[in-house]
């Protein structure tokens, strides 16, 4: 530290390049502050620091981090740093970015990240760092008050023993834990999902995940008939709606929470913190919701077993079109998740496009099958839990039809799950539907496509490599820009950097030339469950986090430059 100051007044009022002359690393008493990246002007993306501290100097238990703890441990440590910042450090003072700090901070999810990493019986937090300047004169007296007054109290603040708050850090393990082993026993139990009583669903806005407090409806209770108990390893005997694989429909009135028991579900792949109101809520690991996306691109999907005989002849078993309807994009949409392993599909009425969904018995009377390329999801959705075991959860409000095919029906009313399946089947036995199953030829799986390694080209005019992405909204990679709407369930900002850091990898990687699309996927998600995030991804960096192989491929399909050579 030291070395530090005597650095800070040599360089004082010197440019801004003279910055570059803080690299290495510092360090006080029993903790290290390293230099990462140092920033080209005060407007320019902020400097990256790592604050290093041995866990016995952090307070947590080595046992604590065994295996997969310590990504609920390091999420924990995180949110630690994120609380302490704005108490400690002073904020704006200069041009620019001068004086900022922040860490990359978490959400409702526990997610792996490189905000904090733990390994070999040390904690690594990475902070993004304004360096002060007024101008482009560095500010030096300023820059020493950051870095070697500001950033060890941060660490004494929320990385020392003497203040961390050991029963929460076990709590929040505990909770990680129990979602964990709750999503472990469904596939035993015959479910796909499952959301304990009491669990609050409604969130606060569209655009902020935080519980709704006060005026939020537990879920429940739960019918006999769908009541499942799960054994947790800290919270005991939980008892909740469990939903049996197959086809499962969600009807009830508008507001009823419908929708809402669905995108909890959608997000029952994650841990969610204590407090959240879901983290007894769960789903199977290989769960896609999937829409309508209107104007997508889609690149040699077998879309036959839905679509086929279009007019001018246009083929289906290997459909390709920079400007998708809702229909095509939605029969691609749920070949494309099969393809890449998908084992449970969740739609939402209000997202589909209605003439995918079901074609009624009136509509059949008025327009011959001969006229229509379209073959229903209905007609359909059975076929894809017998021949490919892809459950479907459906919520609907005026498509009766899919009464006949469903294996379970839950009514929602006021967000209490009701178990109206027998109900449902006498309404079907007592008035009988007439349309006619509109499926020819029975479903077979889609086949494996092979992308072109010149599908993953990053650059763009003189840089070799360009990639920036806005918030969960789109990737710009290369040359083309990646639409993420269509992704749902992407959860933060830093997922999008991440897959943006994995494109890269594949760019990289010439081995790649004779792999099918879902080998890629599950080689990367291979390497860093092995190697871990901070590993694979672009070094140093603190903002990224961990991103399933379903919506790594999810986004490489909507890639525009992806490349499938016909003959595969």
């Amino acid at each position: 530290m030291n070395r530090l100051e005597a650095t800070l007044r040599r360089i004082d009022g010197k440019g801004f390049g003279a910055y570059k002359d803080l690299g290495g690393v510092y360090r006080g008493d029993d903790i290290e502050l390293r230099v990462d990246h140092i920033q080209g002007d005060p407007f320019a993306a902020p400097s990256r620091f790592a604050l290093r501290r041995p866990l016995s100097g952090v307070g947590v238990p080595p046992a604590l981090v065994e295996g997969d703890n310590a990504i609920a441990v390091a999420d924990f440590l995180t949110r630690q740093v994120a609380l302490a910042l704005p108490h400690v450090c002073r904020g704006r003072r200069g041009s620019g970015k001068s004086g900022t700090v922040r860490i990359d901070a978490p959400k409702q999810e526990i997610l792996e990240r490189t905000s904090a990493v733990i390994a070999d019986g040390m904690v690594e937090i990475r902070l993004e760092v304004g360096l002060p300047a007024e101008g482009r004169r560095i500010l030096g007296r300023h820059a020493f008050e950051m870095l070697a007054r500001e950033l060890p109290a941060v660490a004494d603040r929320a990385l020392s023993a003497k203040h961390l708050p050991l029963a929460a850090l076990e709590a929040h393990l505990a909770a990680a834990l129990d979602q964990r082993a709750a999503r472990a026993q469904l596939a035993g139990a015959g479910l796909v999902a499952f959301v304990a009583e009491g669990a609050t669903l409604p969130r606060l806005s569209g655009v902020d995940p935080r519980p709704l407090s006060g005026a939020a409806v537990p879920f429940g209770p739960v019918p006999d008939s769908l009541r499942v108990t799960l054994r947790l390893p800290h919270a005991g005997d939980v008892s909740g709606l469990g939903i049996p694989a197959g086809v499962t429909v969600i009807v009830g009135g508008g507001f009823h929470g419908k929708s809402t028991l669905l995108d909890a579900i959608s997000l029952g792949i994650y841990d969610h913190i204590p407090g959240d109101g879901r983290e007894q809520v769960v789903s199977i690991g290989e769960t896609m919701f999937v829409r309508a996306e209107d104007g997508r691109r889609v690149t040699g999907v077998d879309i036959s077993p839905f679509i086929s005989d279009l007019p001018l002849g246009r083929a289906t078993t290997s459909f390709t079109t920079d400007d998708a309807s809702g229909s095509t994009s939605e029969a691609a949409a749920i070949q494309e998740a099969v393809e890449l392993g998908a084992k449970l599909l969740l739609i939402d009425e209000d997202t589909s496009a209605s003439n995918f969904l079901v074609r009624d018995h009136r509509m059949q009377l008025l327009v011959e099958k001969e006229q229509e390329p379209i073959t229903p999801f209905i007609d359909r959705v059975t076929e894809l839990y017998e021949v490919a075991g892809v459950s479907t959860i459906m919520v609907l409000g005026g498509a009766s039809d899919y009464l006949d095919v469903a294996h379970t029906v839950v009514h929602m009313n006021n967000y209490r799950p009701l178990d109206v399946t027998r109900r449902a089947k006498e309404i079907c036995r007592l008035h009988p539907n007439q349309r006619r199953p509109e499926g020819a030829a029975p479903y077979i799986l889609p086949p494996a496509r092979v992308p072109a390694p010149e599908s993953f080209d990053p650059s763009h005019g003189r840089r070799p490599e360009r990639v920036k992405t806005r918030a969960t909204r789109s990737i710009r990679f290369g040359k083309t820009e990646i639409e993420l709407d269509g992704l749902g369930q992407l959860v933060d900002d830093s997922q999008a950097r991440a897959i943006g850091d994995l494109l890269l990898v594949l760019s990289r990687d010439q081995t790649h030339a004779q792999r099918s699309l879902s080998e890629l996927v599950a080689a990367l998600e291979a390497r860093v469950q092995a190697e871990g995030l901070a590993a694979v991804l672009a070094p140093g960096m603190g903002n990224r986090a961990a991103v399933r192989s379903l919506d790594l491929g999810a986004t490489i399909n909507r890639m525009r430059t992806l490349d499938i050579p016909s003959k595969c």
